[in-house]
């Protein structure tokens, strides 16, 4: 299966090679390698830029903006749960699929779970870049590791809640995943756009949500046995230090 998958991808990745070079300006392609871009980089700038910003890039560009630009631009719409599962951990990717089960199961919505999720995942992609990028300052950088404090925090918060019988507190949840969010937007309010942080608004303020959490862990509940699972992967996550 896994010989299936990567012989699909490479073979997607060589057609999207083909297509974008049949489909870029020649001659703003030739700018951007000229600038130093690698050819299939300036492929996928080319093609984006070709089609957005026709006249605007004749001289003077800079190619690392126009690169980070093309790439939240183009990743930012790889939102499919299998695509996303095929580059991260088999944890983190349990973890993911059970967001979205307790998600759809709460809402009483595919439609509803799969919005909320997509912009989970569009969110880490687009801080990813950003983070490979070197796009944070100093002080951004010091707001992401306060950020990576406190969720840890809340991950660590959600397991013992769950083991620990009569400790559940909904209010001190929500406070937590609150100031995750507002760290997480004053961490990427210099890069991204008003839409990309009302994303950030959305996932922190559902899964915040007290009546969410109270659902989710209320003992015998519907959730009960996908809460499980999430426990144990959230566990296995801070064992290894990935949270």
């Amino acid at each position: 299966m896994e010989e299936e998958t990567s012989s699909l991808l490479l073979s997607q990745t060589a057609h999207l090679e083909r297509c974008f070079y049949d489909t870029v300006d020649r001659a703003l392609l030739y700018k951007l390698r000229v600038v130093g871009m690698n050819p299939i980089h300036a492929c996928v700038c080319g093609m984006y830029f070709s089609r957005e910003l026709p006249c605007c890039l004749a001289d003077g560009i800079d190619a690392k903006s126009i690169g980070l630009r093309a790439q939240k631009k183009l990743l930012g719409k790889m939102t499919s749960k299998k695509i996303v599962k095929t580059f991260i951990d088999d944890t983190s990717g349990r973890l993911l699929d059970n967001l979205y089960k307790v998600a759809k199961d709460y809402t009483g919505s595919k439609k509803d779970a799969e919005k909320i999720i997509k912009h989970l995942i569009k969110t880490v992609i687009k801080i990813g870049i950003l983070t490979r990028n070197d796009q944070f300052s100093r002080e951004e950088l010091a707001i992401a590791e306060e950020f990576k404090r406190k969720f840890r925090t809340v991950a660590m918060t959600v397991v013992s809640f769950y083991e620990v019988d009569f400790t559940f507190d909904k209010n001190y949840l929500n406070k937590a995943l609150t100031e995750c969010g507002s760290l997480l937007k004053r961490l990427v309010q210099r890069h991204l756009t008003e839409k990309s942080l009302w994303r950030i608004d959305n996932v922190f303020q559902f899964f915040g949500n007290p009546d969410f959490l109270e659902a989710l862990f209320k003992s015998n509940g519907q959730h009960k046995e996908l809460l499980c699972g999430m426990v144990r992967d959230l566990n296995k996550l801070l064992d290894d230090a990935v949270l």
